[in-house]
């Protein structure tokens, strides 16, 4: 089921490749918002907050497992491109040895600072044992988030999005019984909560390894060739870490906003997790699309094709223009249904809907900035380009950092929804320019040989 990215016409073939993608990435939101549902609903209300709190740290160590990973494979993206057989099967030994090693860190940093991490967040006080009891279960299962996302990197870079879908729409329905059964029936809360996610997600984890091994034998390295390589380490890592500080930098500037709506209580963090579940799951179609791009951009890129890079830059923004109007038009007339699939009736929705109708209503209009971050950015990272993408990342921080502490001066909890709007817009202007910058590179030949500049 792999497919050749460097042929065919970029429209229908992006349109081809995406559309997995996007429901593999819708259920992955439907991972951590199964977990807030249900608590919500069978819980309650405090117990939603607390595993709403966690969210902006989720998506850290989610980010930092899909920036590595993705940027590990890469490499391997780019040698299918050239058709290097070989060389496929030393980038994926190299990336799997690399990810046991830093699994390993990762999750000893997780542990030791989450607790002083929530502190730092202003948690309210009722909910910060549930709260910290949920994300330290979470952390303990890096080692799953982290083989998830590097299997499906890999067969994202041989062109197949397909089958990491069919795993994980599996996985995200394994992950609701055991949400059910946990929660309802042995009373676990939000530790049972956690614990589905994790065991849901190692089980995706392993059919993506044994579906490799079977069935993508230009994947799988044979008997000699399970060895670290220093080149295959030095350009993995000089790709995957800016990737993965790119996604900690937008995380530290997500988990700023939410220390800011957390100064309003926990009432306003309910009603703002549950519209910033409906967002992130409308948006699912602009990191698909920046997935779909990482792999495309790398195999022409690999084959040497730079007109098929920029044609595909222009079919993808074309297609996320729309998705955007349409995503729009989603969150302003579903917000009250969406609202109140998260509460049971004894929750007083008169209370949370205007804290979750202000986020909305000042976001929705910036999906279309947003979306072209991510075509802008992994089209860099797929060309080999980590650092300039980093600097976005940098660049949307500052304008979350400063607009935080000008909200939580004043006390605005709509300015501090706007945290988001004022990144997107920053962060899009400048992956925008980068991206000419890189594409005058490449174009000039110098690219050809720095691609991790």
């Amino acid at each position: 089921m792999e497919t050749d990215l460097t042929k065919g016409k970029p429209l229908s073939i992006l349109l081809k490749f995406v559309i997995p993608l996007f429901i593999g990435n819708v259920f992955q939101q439907l991972y951590n918002m199964a977990d807030t549902l249900i608590v919500g609903r069978f819980v309650g209300e405090e117990a939603l907050a607390a595993v709403g709190s966690t969210g902006t740290i989720m998506f850290l160590t989610l980010g930092l497992a899909i920036g590595l990973t993705t940027g590990f494979a890469v490499l391997t993206s780019q040698r299918y491109g050239a058709r290097n057989e070989r060389g496929i099967r030393s980038s994926v030994a190299n990336a799997i040895l690399l990810s046991a090693a830093v699994t390993v860190i990762l999750t000893v940093v997780y542990l030791v600072s989450m607790k002083p991490l929530l502190r730092l967040m202003n948690t309210p006080e009722n909910i910060f044992q549930d709260a910290c009891t949920y994300i330290m279960i979470i952390c303990m299962g890096t080692a799953a988030s982290v083989y998830y996302n590097l299997t499906s990197a890999f067969l994202r870079a041989v062109g197949n999005s397909r089958v990491p879908l069919y795993f994980l729409v599996f996985s995200a329905v394994l992950n609701v019984f055991l949400d059910l059964l946990l929660i309802i029936r042995f009373h676990m809360g939000v530790a049972g909560a956690a614990v589905a996610t994790v065991i849901a997600q190692g089980i995706s984890a392993v059919l993506c390894f044994l579906y490799i091994y079977r069935r993508v034998h230009i994947l799988w390295p044979k008997r000699g060739e399970w060895k670290f390589s220093r080149e295959d380490t030095r350009f993995q890592m000089r790709v995957g870490v800016p990737m993965a500080l790119q996604f900690a930098i937008t995380a530290s500037g997500t988990m700023i906003m939410q220390a800011a709506v957390n100064l309003f209580g926990s009432v306003a963090v309910a009603g703002f997790t549950a519209a910033n579940k409906m967002g992130n799951l409308l948006t699912q179609g602009m990191p698909s699309m920046g997935q779909a791009m990482a792999s495309y951009s790398g195999q022409n890129y690999g084959y040497g094709d730079i007109d098929r890079v920029k044609g595909g830059v222009r079919a993808s923004l074309i297609i996320l223009v729309i998705y955007s109007v349409i995503a729009m038009a989603v969150g302003y007339f579903m917000l009250p249904v969406t609202v109140r699939m998260f509460f049971t009736g004894n929750a007083d929705l008169t209370q949370l809907m205007p804290w979750a109708r202000t986020y909305t209503y000042l976001t929705i209009i910036f999906y279309i900035p947003l979306s072209f971050i991510f075509v802008f950015r992994n089209t860099m990272q797929g060309c080999g380009y980590g650092l300039l993408p980093m600097l976005g990342g940098v660049v949307e921080l500052g304008a979350r950092f400063i607009t935080a502490l000008i909200a939580m001066h004043v006390h605005s909890y709509a300015l501090a929804c706007f945290c988001d709007p004022m990144a997107w817009v920053a962060a899009c202007l400048f992956t925008w320019f980068a991206w000419l910058s890189v594409l005058k590179k490449i174009e000039s030949g110098r690219g050809l040989t720095g691609r991790t500049s």
